[in-house]
């Protein structure tokens, strides 16, 4: 049946194997004789055919010639950890009579329209309802059903044979909308919505007759609490129960609906029983869990549903239009839950980041293995969540940049290990987010304690929300400049550590003044433009440096917040950044620009990946006028290099900076060299010649070699 399926346009338009080139196919399949995962690898596929029964498996393997080419996974798509999977992603995902016995249809679908290359091709080879005889028409898909399965995909087609429908869709493009219902009757304008999520952390929506997604609920009957309101409607739509000591008010929405004012309560449910079913089909047509980060591409959403998991969890569905919102004063319980592919990749990022010697200790490494980073940032799939050596931007301001993130995992564990922190202990945090103060929270328990403050009401309300949601119950979360530490929070005898999370070009005498002696303060400073974590331990009214490291955090937006001093050359082809004191006077750089270069090669070389850090901050605090510069990529004015500025000086009328050039190139990094190189124009360059490079640490050799004139 399959071979007379694939002269209907899908070999060529979406299944092409250009000659050699071997493409990675997905096949997914149920008790599958794995004709299809075969045929696919005489196409010049790679093929991994996967089936939740492992006899199936077997049996494909032993019937069918050219299976040894296949690669054969057990594998329940719908709930089991995708290890086995490429990380490389697929060309094609093939899903043969699989879709119909699909229960989070919309999920399985999204994970694995994620798991696409680009360009690649998703086919669904489905029954359907009008070809189907009636007493088998649960395994087939009616038009209502199909009609879900294409949504947010750029292209769709269609093919039919032999009572299958075989879907081709390309183009993952989707979306979310926050749509309304008809105007609300006079008895409906207060209603609950409900908030259950399962033992992966996925939230319910429900499937309405109306094509969009609600959460349970609806409205509050006379004389019922929110809370019962919440548990009655969650029983009556999905045939789940809840005892109402487990339904917990969040805050109560308010926004216009045409001429009728609305109240929506968040009820929180912290646990649920029974089985999942579908009471009201007349209202409903499904019920599904959804992965938190795949909401914003979830289609159509029912606006108070969309506003309800955006108070429970914040930024997870961007730009719904405004509501009002009134937090309850009650906290509920922390709710737990998480797949277990969370639970490996967590595994593995806290593995990296003790292999490259940034948590040795105990107790930072048990923090790292134990809190759910993923859930401090939702709106991000795991993969990204767990990336030990990335910062997740969580908000931006309105020119788009970047004003509060998760920092990299590798730097919060070295940041926390700089505290030398012990069970008990109390530690203030400037700049919030949740995942930090969780991880210091779960290295001081089970009696320690950590108060964070940030000046953003946003980021405090989702720091609030996640450790709540998440946390251990240790973290105090205060709006305020965390320049001022936190007043009135102050244990006797000071904060046992501080911790800054925020670029700061000072340091503010309030974390002085409530460190206890003797303990270490941990800040990213700014020196002239270079940012390093450095350890400070309090004696008496002194800070004396311990250790630092390389990092980079979002800029200081409080009271102690300072602009950098930008001079534009050239139209704004290059940049002069200059971080403190008095901007150099830039007369006579326009014309020197258009000038010849001088370079001078240094003879000072560091094999690929080798730090250099210390010259960077030699250069910035005993060179005269030290500035830095930055241009476009193209331009041909500077040799920059691309991504990065250059450590500069400017006087009279001159400009000489220093860049880096591969010398010897490497199978290994450790193999390949690059050299600094001098380059400067202006009429100063005949006597910078003569005193330029200055030597920059032990064991470095000055300039070597003549210069050369460009």
């Amino acid at each position: 049946m399959l071979a007379k399926e694939t002269p209907l346009g899908l070999s060529h338009n979406c299944w092409p194997a250009g000659g050699s080139v071997i493409r990675e196919t997905l096949h997914l399949c149920r008790n599958n004789t794995g004709e299809l995962a075969v045929f696919l690898t005489e196409l010049g596929y790679a093929v991994d055919a996967v089936d939740f029964a492992e006899g199936a498996l077997t049996r494909a393997q032993e019937e069918r010639a050219g299976a040894e080419r296949v690669r054969w996974l057990c594998l329940d798509i719908e709930h089991d950890d995708p290890a086995e999977l490429s990380d490389d992603g697929y060309d094609l995902i093939t899903l043969r009579l699989v879709f119909p016995f699909l229960h989070d249809r919309t999920r399985v679908l999204d994970t694995l329209a994620a798991r696409l290359r680009p360009r690649g091709t998703l086919v669904v080879i489905t029954p359907v309802v009008a070809t189907t005889p009636e007493e088998r028409r649960h395994i087939a898909l009616d038009a209502e059903e199909i009609g879900l399965l294409t949504e947010g995909w750029s292209q769709v087609e269609r093919c039919d044979a032999e009572g299958l429908a075989v879907l081709v869709l390309r183009g993952p493009a989707g979306d979310f909308a926050a749509v309304e219902k008809d105007r609300p009757e006079p008895q409906s304008v207060v209603g609950v919505c409900a908030v259950v999520t399962d033992g992966s952390g996925r939230v319910l929506l429900g499937r309405s007759r109306r094509s969009m997604w609600e959460l349970p609920g609806g409205r509050v009957e006379a004389g019922e609490s929110f809370e019962a309101a919440a548990v009655r409607e969650l029983a009556e739509e999905t045939g789940l129960t809840a005892d109402i000591g487990d339904a917990h008010l969040l805050t109560i929405l308010h926004d216009d609906r045409a001429d009728v004012r609305r109240l929506s309560a968040v009820v929180r449910i912290s646990a649920w029983g029974g089985t999942l079913g579908l009471p009201e089909p007349h209202r409903f047509t499904r019920w599904e869990w959804h992965d938190l980060h795949a909401l914003s591409v979830l289609g159509t959403l029912f606006t108070p549903t969309a506003h309800a998991l955006d108070a429970v969890w914040p930024g997870v569905l961007p730009g719904l239009p405004p509501v009002h919102s009134y937090p309850h004063a009650s906290t509920p319980p922390a709710v737990g839950g998480e797949p277990a592919e969370a639970v490996r990749l967590r595994q593995e990022m806290a593995e990296r980041v003790i292999a490259g010697g940034w948590a040795p200790s105990a107790a930072v490494e048990d923090a790292l293995r134990t809190v759910p980073r993923h859930r401090f940032t939702p709106e991000n799939p795991l993969r990204i969540a767990y990336d030990d050596d990335l910062a997740v931007v969580t908000s931006r301001d309105e020119t788009g940049t970047a004003v509060s993130s998760v920092s990299a995992p590798w730097l919060q564990a070295n940041m926390i290990e700089k505290l030398r922190l012990e069970p008990g202990m109390t530690v203030f945090e400037a700049g919030s987010g949740g995942y930090n103060a969780e991880l210091i929270a779960h290295v001081v328990a089970p009696a320690g304690r950590v108060v964070t403050v940030d000046l953003d009401p946003y980021v405090v309300q989702r720091t609030r929300r996640f450790t709540a949601e998440a946390g251990r119950g240790q973290v105090t979360v205060l709006l305020g400049d965390g320049s001022q530490g936190a007043p009135g929070h102050v244990p006797r005898g000071g904060f046992d550590g501080s911790v800054i999370t925020h670029n700061c070009w000072d340091i503010s005498p309030a974390w002085r003044e409530q460190l206890a002696e003797g303990r270490y303060l941990v800040l990213p400073l700014e020196i002239h433009g270079y940012t390093r974590a450095i350890a400070l331990q309090r004696h008496g009214d002194v800070l004396h440096a311990r250790d630092w490291t390389y990092c980079g955090f979002v800029r200081d937006r409080g009271a102690t917040a300072r602009t950098t001093a930008i001079t534009d050359l050239a139209g704004g082809e290059l940049q002069l950044r200059h971080e403190d004191g008095t901007p150099p006077d830039p007369a006579g750089l326009e014309k020197a620009l258009r000038g010849p270069r001088d370079e001078l090669p240094t003879g000072v070389t560091v094999a690929g990946m080798e730090s250099f850090e210390t010259l960077q901050l030699y250069a910035a605090t005993t060179l005269p006028a030290f500035c830095r510069l930055a241009g476009a990529p193209d331009t041909a004015l500077a040799a920059l290099p691309r991504g990065a500025d250059a450590a500069a000086t400017v006087a009279d009328g001159s400009l000489a900076y220093l860049t880096h050039v591969l010398v010897k190139d490497g199978e290994t990094a450790e193999e390949s060299r690059s050299e600094f190189i001098v380059h400067a124009v202006g009429p100063a360059v005949p006597r910078w010649q003569s005193g330029w490079p200055p030597a920059y640490g032990p064991g470095t050799s000055t300039c070597a070699g003549p210069a050369t004139r460009r």
